[in-house]
């Protein structure tokens, strides 16, 4: 932002999204807007998520450029969705700076989110780890959801499906507050879904979603088990810590959890972990585990995307979980490919 006002460009509005400008505010934060620099801030988290349209008459174009991390349920691509649709509405330009794909552009993971689950955490029918760029993103949602807007991506230079964040030479930016490293980034595809569950996901430690724990967990026998099911690129080790915060699960009480080690991040698959541990949480803690519910809804739902998902850890049916997880992502990619602008090998 302060690039472009030295540069000479008249910035008439920001629009933020969760986290806040500064990428700093908690995350589930609702705030008010405000100014910067003397420059009307539009809070696109908490008043209102979609931009006003009657603002967005009012510029020449609108300037989309936001880090995300390659999920579904991050919400920056969900702001991304609706300045498309309000910019359409407004008959305004929208110009996508593209940014890396943090968890490449080749590895991608179920569940396909079902429609009838379409919320702010799962704007659109992707999986989870869906595999594209912000710009290839923008393309996707003007195509499929026609929006019909005036869409414009500068391309990455250098950049390959197959690199990861810290292939790129660029420093770690830090999304947002629980995102501190590109390894908490790998592990948020799966681990995140433990938001939706009475386990803490590593909120309110220095190791987010690379540690899970609850003080009722017998995190020896998980790993245990775990141990038997052949999960690839990850080791599981035994860990106590204390997880501290405002909104923390157990903040302030000693958690028995596990710490994910990762040791081969092209074979890990996060998504299939965190459901397996999941479903061997729930059978050996009957009673003690559950699914939260958020406004009366269960949040896992929305989170993982698919209803009967829930259903299936809770009866252990582990085999038919994995099944979901991959149902549908062959005929994803062929849907996807058409929105693709970067190959394998560069830029």
């Amino acid at each position: 932002m302060d690039l472009l006002i030295k540069s000479g460009v008249e910035v008439k509005v920001i629009f933020t999204p969760e986290h806040g400008l500064m990428g700093d505010r908690p995350a589930g934060e609702h705030y008010p807007d405000g100014t910067y620099g003397g420059i009307p801030v539009y809070s696109l988290y908490g008043p209102r998520y979609k931009p006003p349209v009657e603002v967005i008459k009012e510029l020449d174009a609108v300037m989309y450029s936001i880090q995300d991390v390659g999920v579904r349920f991050y919400t920056y691509i969900s702001t991304l969705f609706y300045t498309l649709e309000s910019s359409g509405k407004a008959g305004v330009r929208v110009m996508v700076l593209d940014n890396p794909n943090p968890l490449t552009g080749l590895i991608v993971e179920g569940p396909i989110l079902d429609p009838g689950l379409r919320s702010f955490i799962g704007i659109w029918s992707i999986p989870i780890r869906y595999g594209l760029t912000a710009g290839e993103l923008a393309s996707l949602f003007n195509a499929e959801a026609d929006i019909k807007a005036d869409l414009t991506v500068i391309k990455l230079r250098g950049w390959s499906r197959g690199m990861w964040f810290d292939e790129t030479g660029l420093p770690w930016p830090k999304p947002s507050p629980a995102m501190v490293s590109l390894e908490s980034a790998i592990m948020y595809p799966g681990i995140g879904l433990f938001e939706g569950t009475n386990v803490n996901e590593g909120r309110g430690t220095d190791k987010p979603f690379r540690v899970i724990g609850a003080p009722w967990l017998n995190n020896v026998k998980l790993i245990d088990e775990a141990s038997t099911l052949g999960l690839s690129g990850v080791e599981l080790r035994p860990v106590v810590y204390r997880p501290m915060g405002t909104g923390v699960k157990y903040s302030g009480e000693d958690c028995r959890g596990v710490e994910f080690v990762i040791k081969n991040r092209v074979n890990l698959r996060p998504v299939k972990v965190a459901l397996a541990l999941i479903n061997i949480i729930n059978r050996i803690h009957p009673g003690k585990f559950n699914f939260i519910k958020r406004n009366g809804s269960y949040h896992f739902d929305y989170l993982v995307g698919k209803v009967n998902v829930r259903g299936l850890l809770m009866s252990g049916d582990i085999d038919e979980v994995m099944r979901v997880v991959d149902e549908g992502i062959e005929d994803y990619l062929r849907r996807v490919k058409r929105y693709m602008m970067y190959g394998d090998d560069n830029g």
